[in-house]
């Protein structure tokens, strides 16, 4: 578990992150309404050295975005609850990016079966608990660098 007190602990999270992200890694984010899921893809974003605005695509369900080496796609799946339709998810998750997904358990059965949750918990108006479920050698791996990295700061 990694509370967060600021949006600076949310930077610095971010960063440890993408340090240990290597091209085609799934990254899902779960939490309530406001909870910071956008806001964490934000600072992901900006440490991957992407340029433009990441705002959530709740309506267009997938943006992409360039960084300074890897491309981010970032995906709001919201609205796909109950969707039946395939939209080619798998593409993506087959491309050379970094993908971060919120709401994914509206396409839980489309997901790849290796990747790494990061559930967002809201304590209170300031404070949010993050925890790492981590499915696969590799992302076992980028959870336990988080933890480490993070703990000692």
């Amino acid at each position: 578990m990694i509370k967060i007190t600021s949006l600076d602990d949310m930077n610095q999270f971010a960063n440890l992150l993408v340090n240990q992200l290597v091209p085609g890694d799934l990254i899902l984010l779960n939490g309530q309404l406001g909870a910071g899921k956008t806001t964490l893809t934000q600072f992901i974003g900006k440490a991957m050295g992407v340029k433009r605005i990441i705002n959530s695509p709740t309506f267009n369900i997938i943006k992409t975005y360039k960084g300074s080496s890897l491309k981010l796609h970032h995906m709001d799946c919201y609205r796909l609850e109950n969707f039946e339709e395939d939209l080619g998810f798998e593409e993506y998750f087959e491309d050379q990016a970094i993908t971060v997904i919120e709401w994914s358990q509206f396409i839980k059965d489309l997901l790849p079966s290796e990747h790494l949750t990061i559930n967002i918990s809201v304590l209170n108006d300031t404070t949010r608990q993050i925890d790492l479920i981590a499915i696969g050698k590799h992302y076992q791996q980028i959870k336990e660098a988080i933890y480490d990295e993070f703990t000692t700061h």
